[in-house]
């Protein structure tokens, strides 16, 4: 064993995908969801993890969930959500529910992890972005900015706590096929498989190795990286 790994969305698609992936690594894998209850709980039965209840969104329910997981070796922040509309639609609820979410429940995750990694002089933290996170995409304004700021976090926290021991990396998917791209009709989608130059759309799977690679010693000497998995839709 590993150790154990707390995946937040656990039960999305790249979620799930991830925490199977990783508890085929020999990780004991702690599930975190909000909403999908059913899908976390039968998740965790199948690969011998426990699922946990907590909006990262929120302060106490993240502190709440780290209390009961107990210390975690790896964290991987994949909770997020997004919104799709011309930044003139665009409420200031709406704007703060995507950073509260995406950003905020990252650093809520991480401050709550780090007291034991850092006891320990070990730990592994992988943030997972968006391609938008680096390049912007129109009418995503409150996506791509929340997503780019976890990339700021992410070479920040490299660069402070890589002398503790603690790796951080990021990942920056391209177009996944996850329940997120649900409102998207099959020539809306067909349309993001012509403009990607290998002529394929992402499956979660794709995503949870190279979760697994960062997680690992393969990776041991890589920190503070931005890694894109898009098919070569950005090239930066």
């Amino acid at each position: 064993m590993k150790g154990k790994a707390l995946v937040t969305g656990g039960a999305g698609g790249i979620g799930s995908a991830a925490c199977r992936r990783l508890a085929a690594e020999g990780w004991h894998v702690i599930v975190n969801y909000n909403t999908s209850r059913e899908k976390a709980l039968a998740l965790a039965a199948e690969i011998g993890g426990r699922a946990v209840h907590a909006d990262i969104s929120r302060p106490e329910e993240v502190q709440a969930m780290f209390d009961e997981a107990g210390g975690v070796e790896l964290l991987v922040n994949n909770a997020g959500v997004a919104r799709f509309g011309l930044i003139t639609d665009l409420t200031y609820e709406d704007w703060r529910r995507l950073f509260s979410v995406n950003i905020d429940g990252a650093f809520l995750c991480c401050k709550a992890a780090l007291g034991p990694m850092i006891r320990e002089k070990k730990g592994c933290i992988i943030n997972i972005s968006s391609m938008w996170g680096q390049v912007g995409a129109s009418c995503e304004a409150a996506y791509s900015a929340s997503k780019a700021a976890l990339i700021g976090l992410t070479k920040a926290l490299a660069k402070e706590l890589a002398p503790s021991g603690i790796r951080v990396n990021c990942v920056a998917p391209g177009v996944v096929l996850t329940p997120m791209l649900k409102d998207f009709t099959t020539d809306e989608l067909e349309a993001l498989r012509a403009e990607t130059p290998l002529g394929m759309l992402g499956e979660p799977e794709d995503v949870a190795e190279l979760i697994a690679y960062l997680a690992s010693d393969r990776a041991r000497f890589m920190t503070g990286q931005v890694v894109g998995l898009n098919g070569g839709f950005v090239i930066t």
